[in-house]
């Protein structure tokens, strides 16, 4: 199973140091594209997205997680972001539909 990075430069390029793949994202939609497409590698396993560039596609995401249990999709704080609280119930009931 691979591991994969969306986002800017300097987060894909921090991962890549440590012999993770990457792609580099400038915006949200792009970066949402991209995802789509590993979603659909059965290599896979984990795609390791920045926050700044999850945020705004937060409902799209969920969405893709409802329907597809592979890869793994994980937002990461991103460089000199502030620290969020993620309510994960709000999250699985919204996968799960409930």
């Amino acid at each position: 199973m691979k591991i994969v990075t969306v986002g800017s430069r300097i987060f894909v390029t921090s991962f890549q140091l440590a012999g993770v793949q990457g792609i580099i994202a400038d915006n949200p939609q792009t970066a949402f594209s991209e995802i789509k497409k590993l979603s659909d590698d059965p290599d896979v396993g984990l795609v390791l997205v920045s926050e700044d560039i999850s945020t705004p596609i937060n409902m799209d995401l969920t969405k893709l997680r409802a329907t597809k249990s592979k890869p793994l999709i994980f937002s990461l704080p991103s460089t000199g972001s502030a620290k969020q609280e993620v309510d994960y119930r709000k999250m699985l009931k919204t996968i799960l539909g409930v």
